[in-house]
């Protein structure tokens, strides 16, 4: 997969972090931050523009806190959504 393709996939499962935190799905949280994890790895040794670097340093920031939080609460959920538009919008940028 290329840089752009690995942002939307990370994007996406964002956007299914916040639903299974917002349905207390907790099981399937783990599994996708998982799975984003390997996406994030993977994007991180892809060839991907400079002007893409900055946003990527701090979702890396931001995903290392959500990753590791204690609760998969709405504000939680809010900040992982946010997180997928965010990737959504600069995709093209990768």
């Amino acid at each position: 997969m290329n840089a752009q393709e690995l942002t939307l996939n990370i994007a996406v499962n964002m956007g299914r972090l916040a639903r299974f935190a917002l349905e207390g799905r907790t099981s399937r949280i783990d599994q996708f931050l998982e799975e984003t994890q390997k996406y994030l790895n993977e994007l991180e040794n892809s060839q991907y523009q400079a002007k893409f670097r900055p946003t990527l340093a701090f979702f890396k920031e931001k995903f290392e806190l959500l990753k590791n939080s204690e609760s998969f609460n709405e504000g939680w959920a809010e900040e992982a959504l946010t997180w997928a538009n965010i990737l959504t919008h600069r995709a093209k940028l990768a």
